[in-house]
């Protein structure tokens, strides 16, 4: 990758808000939990994902060819963005994009650690970040998460998902090894730009995303039950948790969400802290902060639409109207009412 050149933020941020544009609005989704997979089919294939349904619709049907075209289109909208940027914009995108090199490793250990084919794992892929087609076929091809962690090992998530293996086989559970994964992603991340008033908003976001990880992955850790040390896998760089505040934390929930509500977050997250404190219900709790991550990268976005802010902003709304779909089209694969796919949608 290349930041040669002078960026051109005018440009890049005009093209990706007609972009965003396209994007299928609240009352989209409200209309597609109501039809079966065939008709969301046809219902994408009038939107911005019809060149992807009509390459893969002889080939794939039903579940499967809606979760290609996604994740097909996402991967082309993010290399289009790549192909307009120069400069350090270009520069700043594209160690972003490097979250989908994450996502594919979680990914990838998920779909081992519960015995799914290799179809069922590859369709969850995102190709759209730095790592070559012929490495995630080599992480398609382990037949066990310690040769996937194997495979990694000239990558900068080898050593941490090593130093993590030894607490997941002890333990039982994935936790320990996605933190590694999130924490060395992101600590990388914030590493390695040059902080400046052009970044300053930027960073406000990433600052976010890792504040709301260390909570969600808190409130994971306290329901799992596993003798693990949450301190062990903090995320360094938010402004919510200092490490030894989460490790207390995360063992009394009802401390952590008063945290939360205290917090500049508080009022953002004020209705799911109610029900996840009434309900307990975690799901929603983590809908909650991907909403409220959402509204936040919206707002700088439009305050400040000459930095890479409206870029992050739409990376984060196209995925989320990509998770939207999929979750759509397996619960009605599923049978699920339209009133129970709503419950797991992010909705602004």
């Amino acid at each position: 990758m290349s930041a040669a050149g002078s960026s051109n933020p005018e440009y890049v941020n005009a093209r990706v808000r007609a972009r965003r544009s396209a994007l299928f609005a609240d009352e989209d989704y409200r209309k597609l939990v109501r039809m079966s997979t065939a008709e969301i089919a046809r219902f994408m294939e009038e939107s911005a994902y019809e060149e992807e349904i009509n390459a893969l619709g002889a080939r794939h049907s039903g579940v499967d060819l809606i979760e290609y075209a996604l994740n097909r289109n996402l991967a082309k909208q993010f290399d289009d963005i790549l192909d307009w940027a120069k400069g350090r914009l270009y520069d700043l995108i594209a160690r972003y994009l490097r979250k989908f090199d994450a996502w594919n490793v979680k990914t990838v250990i998920r779909g081992i650690y519960s015995d799914a084919s290799r179809e069922e794992i590859e369709a969850d892929l995102i190709r759209a970040g730095e790592f070559d087609d012929r490495l995630v076929n080599r992480l398609l091809d382990a037949p066990t998460i310690e040769e996937a962690i194997d495979t990694l090992n000239r990558t900068i998530f080898g050593p941490p998902l090593e130093a993590a293996f030894e607490e997941y086989e002890s333990s039982g559970v994935l936790v320990p090894l996605e933190n590694a994964v999130d924490r060395v992603f992101y600590e990388n991340l914030l590493s390695e730009v040059r902080w400046d008033e052009a970044t300053e908003q930027y960073r406000d976001i990433l600052l976010a995303e890792v504040d709301f990880r260390n909570a969600r992955n808190a409130l994971r850790l306290a329901r799992s039950g596993a003798d693990i040390d949450p301190a062990e896998y903090y995320i360094a760089g938010g402004q919510l948790f200092s490490r030894a505040e989460l490790g207390s934390l995360a063992t009394n929930p009802d401390e952590l969400v008063q945290r939360i509500r205290d917090s500049t977050y508080g009022d953002d997250l004020s209705e799911a802290l109610d029900d996840f404190e009434a309900a307990e219900s975690l799901i929603a709790f983590e809908r909650a902060l991907e909403t409220a991550l959402l509204e936040y990268s919206s707002s700088l976005g439009n305050v400040f639409p000459l930095s890479v802010s409206p870029v992050i902003a739409y990376i984060l709304a196209k995925e989320r109207e990509v998770d939207n779909i999929r979750a759509i089209a397996r619960a009605r694969e599923a049978g699920l009412s339209p009133e129970q796919i709503e419950e797991e949608l992010v909705i602004l």
